[in-house]
């Protein structure tokens, strides 16, 4: 399913018109997105928890020359599902 689908199925069953829904989507995803830039996590109850986790530097070897590297320190997004979402999918 992508945005598109998703905003046609919330519209059909909230009732409500693709252009608004589609709206209140994106300002999720804002909101979302701005939270974790902060280094805050948001749950949302029944669904699950995004965070932003912190990798650590490590040693690695290039590809191409085998030569050691060391990977910096990065932080990544990461979506943890709640145990119902779990429960519904299996």
């Amino acid at each position: 399913m992508n945005k598109s689908e998703l905003v046609a199925e919330i519209a059909k069953n909230a009732n409500a018109s693709k252009v608004a829904v589609e709206c209140i989507l994106d300002e999720a995803i804002i909101a979302i997105t701005e939270a974790m830039k902060k280094g805050e996590e948001v749950r949302l109850m029944g669904f699950g928890t995004f965070d932003v986790s912190e990798r650590a530097a490590r040693e690695g070897r290039n590809l191409r020359t085998g030569e050691k590297m060391t990977i910096p320190a990065s932080k990544a997004p990461r979506f943890k599902a709640s145990k119902l979402l779990k429960d519904a999918v299996r």
